[in-house]
């Protein structure tokens, strides 16, 4: 196993991955619980339009990925405030348009090349030594935020009315919470792809959610699971070679279908009801 770390680029993958593997679940569980897990498909998907621009027009595709992703989150927000749209349609019309403009810039680009594959589906060669960099000071400006806001996020993913009548700068706030989103989706095509970032960010935090009974229990299990589960992924791909999006997603669906079968499992043979993902059930302490 060891063999692997011989090559830069898989120290690179693994580097990045772990911050990925962190911040993905950290952001994800406050979507789960203000039910806004789609939000992160849809900047996923608008992302990729991000990437074919930058790769038509020569420039980092990085850098314009994040001002894209940047640039959706905002424009939702935007549309949800003026409430003249549901929400869901809100997220279905930015990710239809998102798709739409990566399939021309695809097209106006000749086809798929390698470089827009991996940012589909995820690959462990595309991580370059700057990405790796851009990935870890952006990976600790999201974490740092997040220590810092942690109290106001949580009470926001409990309960919203509550959050806006306390005094709490809701609407500030919730735009703070709305960019981070978009730059952790932003920070994580290199590593998952675009397709199945959203995956990451949700299917952690429902393990978590069979197995944990407080909040805090939540948040920390999901980091461990993601940062976990990644690196496995990672490994996987390396050895087996395939797309390392793919490889990550379906580890951390193994590790949910073994939680939630134990706890099948469980309730049979203690007849109780079988646990099942439920964000009532959580504690907020």
């Amino acid at each position: 196993m060891l063999e692997m770390l011989q090559y830069d680029f898989m120290v690179r993958a693994l580097a990045a991955g772990a911050i990925v593997g962190i911040i993905c679940p950290a952001i994800g569980v406050f979507l789960v619980l203000r039910r806004y897990s789609f939000m992160a498909d849809t900047l996923a998907h608008v992302s990729l339009a991000g990437v074919a621009l930058g790769l038509y027009l020569g420039v980092n595709p990085f850098a314009v990925t994040v001002g894209t992703a940047l640039t959706a989150a905002l424009s939702i927000e935007r549309m949800r405030e003026n409430q003249k749209l549901p929400g869901e349609a809100i997220l279905a019309l930015v990710m239809s348009a998102g798709l739409a403009l990566a399939v021309v810039l695809i097209s106006l680009s000749q086809g798929f090349g390698v470089d827009l594959m991996g940012y589909l589906f995820g690959s462990i060669l595309t991580v370059g030594p700057r990405d790796v960099w851009g990935i870890l000071l952006l990976g600790l400006l999201v974490l740092l935020v997040l220590f810092f806001l942690f109290k106001e996020f949580f009470l926001m993913a409990f309960d919203e009315d509550y959050a806006r009548v306390s005094g709490l700068p809701y609407d500030k706030l919730n735009l703070v919470f709305i960019i981070l989103t978009a730059l952790t989706v932003a920070i994580s095509l290199r590593i998952v792809g675009g397709l199945l970032v959203g995956a990451l960010m949700v299917i952690p935090v429902l393990t978590s959610l069979l197995v944990s009974r407080s909040f805090k229990q939540v948040f920390f299990l999901s980091m461990f699971l993601g940062i976990s589960e990644i690196l496995t992924g990672l490994v996987v791909s390396y050895y087996w070679n395939l797309p390392s999006g793919g490889a990550v997603v379906l580890t951390a669906l193994a590790v949910f279908f073994a939680a939630y079968s134990s706890g099948k499992l469980r309730s049979i043979f203690l007849k109780k009801t079988p646990a099942a993902p439920n964000t009532e059930k959580i504690e907020p302490a």
